[in-house]
C-alpha cells in the first residue's frame, strides 16, 4: 500500500505506470450501444485509428470495453463479448504498443484479452464474479476494483444509502483486502468510487466532495466521470457529447483531490487543462498530483 498523497506508481504486468502526475486512460468502447459513443468504433480498423488519435493526445492507456454499463444495459454472451475484444486488444499491443485495459466483468473475457497484452483488468464488478478474482489473480496484471450499488440493469431505479463514503469506503477496502488475499500486489490495485453506479446525483456530488478521504486508503484513485449523466445535470446538456467543458472541469477538480488516473472520452481536453493546472501548481512550488 502507498501513502496517500506521495509519488507512487502501478504495477502492470510488464512495466510500471509512474503516477507521480495525473495519467490519463482512454476510453476506447467496442459496443453498439455505450451511452455517449456506441457503435462507433466496432471495426478494429475504426478502433486503432480512435486509440492512436487519444495516444498522440496524451492518453497513458486505452481501456477496452466490450459490454456497455450504462444504466439498464443487459449482459452479453462471452463470445460475442470475446470477438469485440480480443481482436483490438491485439491490435493495440501488436501495432501502437499501447499499454491496454480491459474493461470486464467475466473471468474468460480477463483471460483472453490478458493473454492478447492486456495489462491491466478494469472491473465494475470488483472481481466479485465467480471466477473473476482468479482469473486476475493468475494473470499477473494489474486492476481496478470499482463500487457498483446493484448490476447495470437496475442500479439507477432506487439507490440508497446511509453514508455513502463511508459505504464505498468500507467495501473498496473488502476488496482490495480479497485482492491481497488472493495474491494481488498492493501495487498493482486501483481503487474506483463508480461515479454514476448505482447513485443518485447527490451521492455522486457528496463522494466528489470528499474523494479526499477515498484516496487516503491509500491505493491510486481512478475516477471517470466523463460525460456521464452527472454533468448533464450539472450542465443542463442532454446531449452526451455537448458534456465535454463539465466533464474537463469535474476531471481538474478530481486531480486535486487525490486522482491518479482520469478515465475519459475527452483526452486533448484534458491534456491541455492539466497541463496549465500542472505548470502552475509548480511555478507556485507545490507537486502537482
Amino acid at each position: 500500500m502507498v501513502v496517500a498523497g506521495e509519488a507512487y506508481s502501478l504495477r502492470l504486468k510488464r512495466a510500471r505506470l509512474t503516477l507521480a502526475s495525473p495519467v490519463i486512460m482512454g476510453i476506447l468502447n467496442v459496443t453498439p450501444d455505450s451511452f455517449s459513443d456506441g457503435g462507433e468504433f466496432l471495426s478494429v480498423t475504426r478502433a486503432l485509428e480512435h486509440a492512436r488519435r487519444m495516444l498522440e493526445a496524451g492518453a497513458a492507456i486505452i481501456d477496452v470495453g466490450g459490454e456497455s454499463t450504462r444504466p439498464g444495459a443487459s449482459s452479453v454472451p462471452v463470445e460475442e463479448e470475446l470477438a469485440r475484444t480480443v481482436p483490438v486488444v491485439r491490435a493495440l499491443v501488436e501495432e501502437l504498443g499501447a499499454v491496454v485495459s480491459i474493461d470486464t466483468s467475466k473471468p474468460e473475457v480477463m483471460r483472453a484479452a490478458v493473454e492478447a497484452g492486456a495489462e491491466l483488468i478494469n472491473d465494475v464488478n470488483a472481481l466479485r464474479a465467480p471466477g473473476a478474482l482468479e482469473a486476475a489473480a493468475e494473470s499477473g496484471v494489474a486492476v481496478c476494483l470499482m463500487h457498483m450499488q446493484g448490476t447495470p440493469r437496475d442500479m439507477q431505479q432506487d439507490p440508497r444509502y446511509r453514508d455513502v463514503v463511508a459505504e464505498v469506503q468500507a467495501f473498496l477496502r473488502e476488496r482490495a483486502s480479497a485482492c491481497l488475499e488472493a495474491g494481488i500486489p498492493a501495487e498493482s490495485i486501483v481503487l474506483d468510487p463508480g461515479f454514476g453506479f448505482g447513485k443518485r446525483l447527490e451521492h455522486n456530488l457528496t463522494l466528489f466532495r470528499r474523494l479526499s478521504e477515498l484516496a487516503a486508503i491509500g491505493y491510486p484513485l481512478l475516477v471517470g466521470v466523463s460525460r456521464k449523466s452527472m454533468v448533464g445535470a450539472l450542465t443542463g446538456q442532454d446531449d452526451p457529447r455537448r458534456r465535454v467543458y463539465g466533464s474537463v472541469a469535474l476531471a481538474l477538480l478530481a486531480v486535486q483531490r487525490g486522482a491518479s488516473i482520469l478515465r475519459v472520452h475527452d483526452v486533448a481536453a484534458t491534456r491541455e487543462v492539466l497541463a496549465c493546472w500542472e505548470a502552475i501548481e509548480e511555478k507556485e512550488g507545490g507537486t502537482g498530483a
